[in-house]
């Protein structure tokens, strides 16, 4: 048989055609089956992105008190629906194999990572920040007026070495605390920077 290839697409799209209709195939349909065997047996529950200020509308799939399945809302005015990378990827956020769970120390000078307690870690955070604090520690500094023209001395109390910045993996309740952190610490360096 001599076909050419216009003929050939033409025999492929009847045939297509003839078997969508004769078999009843609905793309629409699977599509819709499909979506719904994903999220099937789940709990919605309407959230938020936490990576920026932008405040964009999720719909959380829960199953078995875990997370399944995220979408954009589509009913959220800010988002309608879609999804930045950093959201889409939110469930790994929390479940990756990849991410870190334990407190992990590099030695100065070392080329591999070791695993430590949590009290080792915090052990060493803590006696990091009570250095630097100490070795920083600046009481007064020399301020001049702005009536008389003169240099004073004014008390400052503050640590210059620490600095403490806030990122998009914390909330609104956490950067109240980060906050209270930094006054306690004494550092006047506290900065939030949510697309970093």
């Amino acid at each position: 048989m001599d076909l050419s290839r216009r003929n050939f697409l033409k025999l492929s799209g009847a045939s297509l055609a003839s078997l969508a209709l004769g078999l009843g195939f609905d793309p629409d349909l699977a599509q819709a089956q499909g979506y719904a065997l994903k999220i099937e047996g789940t709990k919605k529950i309407p959230s938020i992105c936490h990576f920026c200020s932008g405040g964009c509308g999720l719909l959380l799939y829960i199953k078995d008190e875990k997370l399944v399945y995220l979408a954009g809302d589509p009913d959220h005015p800010t988002n309608n629906g879609a999804l930045c990378s950093k959201a889409a990827s939110l469930r790994e956020v929390a479940y990756s194999e990849a991410r870190i769970t334990k407190p992990m120390y590099r030695a100065p000078g070392a080329n591999e990572w070791q695993e430590i307690s949590w009290d080792e870690a915090i052990d060493k955070v803590a006696k990091k920040v009570k250095d630097v604090r100490e070795k920083t520690w600046k009481a007064d500094a020399d301020v001049i007026n702005a009536a008389t023209g003169k240099t004073e001395k004014l008390a400052v109390n503050r640590a210059e070495g620490i600095a403490v910045l806030g990122s998009a993996e914390i909330d609104n309740e956490e950067s109240y605390l980060v906050k209270k952190l930094s006054m306690l610490l004494g550092t006047p360096y506290n900065e939030h920077q949510a697309r970093i």
